[in-house]
């Protein structure tokens, strides 16, 4: 996505961290996040559902959304996301990127100025919104503003900066930042707020950042067509993409075997690069029956099983595919949008609940570890 908002009048901050706070510290942190994820819906799928305006869980075996945020309305407020391309659960709460949705894309009627939404928020279960970073449909750079966040990572005990946080990926600002639940004040910073660029401190349209075990952060880079891995000092120690080939890089996480998998969208594939930057494994999702020519893919998760979770943007659909390239299951049907069942418009984001790499602490736990 380009940044293609107007500046609106802005809304009364959402003033609750201290709400997420009491709720993320009564969790006992990280022992109830392993109950969480080990419990009953440890098998079902977050789908961030961008151009339905929904995110939902769906159950697999049966196809059934058995939990969803997002009442349709490409207006954000307290029950409703605009444009979401991310999402992750948090113990008992879920993590939602509203991003919003430019001009003449399905889900957003304002043919002219676009559907922004620019926030980050926890909700719990019930849908309410607990904790919020950014102010519904405000486009800016300044405290508690953002431009187009496309995605969102909960973290623990960020290096130098101890706490809960969340890193989000403001794209429109050209910038990562991670965020404090606590104070709701950004306490890192990587790219220069607004300049378009590949040098030093400089990003092109970012799309994901990932807090690895080692203590650095993981980019994807979209616009420069590269993933990089940065200390969190800002020094670049590593680059991938896929020997020159990639362009679009949508996302990337570190796998447990030291390679790098990432969603390589406008060549419309998901790669995987050993430390060497060599492939040594990909999937390509335009070729099947009734395709579109270029479904753009923008997620692909190793799940532990050994297959790869892939959001298939503009097929519609979310599929998980072998190390063989066969298709163990579908949500979607491929290259028909709908919010009827089975049926999904623009999944830009999917994760199994309690079973996705790239992972960052509490969540990376040694049960995790040793199930991979």
């Amino acid at each position: 996505m380009q940044n293609i908002w107007r500046r609106v009048s802005p809304t009364p901050l959402h003033c609750i961290a201290a709400t997420a706070v009491t709720l993320l510290a009564s969790m006992a942190w990280p022992n109830a996040v392993a109950q969480s994820v080990r419990g009953a819906d440890e098998a079902n799928i977050l789908i961030s559902d961008q151009f339905n305006n929904r995110l939902i869980e769906v159950d697999p075996e049966n196809h059934k959304v058995v939990w969803t945020f997002g009442d349709g309305s490409d207006k954000p407020g307290p029950h409703s996301v605009v444009g979401v391309n991310d999402a992750q659960r948090v113990g008992s709460l879920t993590l939602i990127a509203g991003t919003g949705t430019p001009p003449g894309l399905p889900g957003c009627s304002d043919l002219v100025n676009g559907c922004p939404d620019n926030r980050v928020f926890l909700v719990n279960h019930a849908g309410a919104i607990v904790w919020q970073y950014g102010q519904g449909g405000v486009i800016g750079s300044d405290a508690n503003q953002l431009n187009t966040p496309v995605q969102a990572t909960f973290v623990s005990d960020f290096p130098g900066h101890p706490g809960f946080g969340v890193l989000i990926t403001d794209q429109g600002n050209q910038r990562i930042i991670l965020v404090s639940i606590a104070h709701g004040g950004i306490v890192w910073q990587y790219g220069t707020t607004g300049v378009v660029g590949d040098g030093p401190n400089q990003l092109s349209n970012p799309n994901s950042a990932e807090l690895l075990e080692n203590g650095h952060i993981l980019i994807a880079d979209e616009s420069n067509n590269r993933v990089i891995e940065i200390t969190p000092g800002g020094s670049i120690v590593k680059t991938f993409t896929a020997g020159g080939g990639v362009s679009g890089a949508a996302f990337a996480s570190r796998l447990p075997n030291g390679d790098t998998l990432i969603s390589d969208a406008s060549n419309n594939r998901i790669v995987e690069v050993d430390k060497t930057d060599h492939i040594v494994w990909q999937y390509v999702t335009n070729t099947g029956a009734n395709s579109n020519p270029n479904p753009q893919p923008t997620r692909g998760i190793r799940l532990r099983n050994g297959n790869t979770l892939i959001s298939d943007q503009f097929n519609n659909r979310v599929i998980e595919v072998t190390p063989g390239g066969k298709i163990a299951f579908q949500q979607g049907m491929t290259n028909v949008g709908g919010n009827g069942f089975n049926q999904l418009n623009g999944p830009y984001d999917a994760k199994q609940i309690g079973d996705y790499t790239g992972l960052t602490p509490p969540f990376d736990l040694d049960h995790d570890k040793d199930n991979r």
